[in-house]
């Protein structure tokens, strides 16, 4: 198995030649005198003393990214997943004496959180999710390793989520096809809501005749020649006379 690289800068021991040592800001500096350990030096200008050893250690914040994992999701699909660490050294003794690779001990924690937390969820939740992953749960797993090499874990940062293309070529299918539904059901609505309107006119038109005569008239194009019947001609006739008698 191929050891991961990453730039380990923490940690610098100052030549014994030196006879002050200054420790700058963000950092600190372990003492040792005959192997043993005599004072952690704070920021500023410290005397060094004879036959000591100084080892700074840095304690700003550090990246370091995990490289992308294949990892089985619980129905057993092929998982690409690329995942950041965000670090600092809480113990610089502990950082310093309890690990000569503390930093890998980090790495590797980080690397068992995301696979334990992945084999818990299906693709299809993955799908759905995407690089919301359950990140207070990998953080803490992480952080509980690092804690014992003087290391703080403040985050653990999923970057990218990689399905298999199959799995993404079938997401989309299904989101299409909601979508295509969606509309269609729509469509649906929209044509019973047309229909409803539609069969409340006729009950209107079957009421009032003589509104679906009008109606009939305010439709017809420019130019028509409408042709009216208006009841019996000889009713007709017989109603004028009558009227005619009266008026004399």
């Amino acid at each position: 198995m191929r050891r991961p690289s990453y730039a380990q800068p923490q940690k610098e021991v100052v030549p014994m030649s030196v006879l002050t040592v200054t420790v700058g800001p963000r950092e600190c500096a372990l003492r040792y005198r005959r192997g043993l350990l005599e004072q952690v030096l704070t920021p500023g200008r410290h005397r060094r003393g004879w036959r000591t050893k100084i080892v700074r250690v840095d304690l700003r914040e550090h990246l370091l990214t995990l490289s992308p994992q294949e990892v089985l999701t619980a129905d057993g699909i092929s998982t690409k997943v690329t995942a950041a660490v965000r670090w600092s050294v809480a113990e610089p003794v502990a950082f310093v004496e309890v690990s000569d690779d503390p930093v890998a001990r980090v790495y590797l924690a980080g690397q068992v959180a995301l696979r334990e937390a992945l084999a818990r969820i299906t693709a299809d939740e993955l799908v759905t999710r995407g690089t919301a992953l359950p990140r207070e749960e990998i953080t803490a797993a992480t952080a509980a390793v690092a804690s014992s090499v003087g290391i703080a874990v403040a985050e653990v940062v999923v970057k990218d989520v990689i399905l298999p293309p199959e799995v993404r070529g079938a997401a989309a299918e299904l989101v299409q096809a909601r979508q295509r539904g969606a509309a269609q059901l729509e469509l649906a609505r929209a044509e019973t809501a047309a229909l409803r309107s539609l069969a409340n006119g006729a009950r209107l038109l079957d009421a009032h005749p003589a509104l679906a005569r009008l109606r009939l008239v305010q439709s017809a194009p420019a130019g028509t020649q409408l042709v009216l019947h208006l009841g019996d001609v000889d009713a007709s006739a017989k109603g004028v006379a009558g009227a005619a008698d009266v008026t004399d």
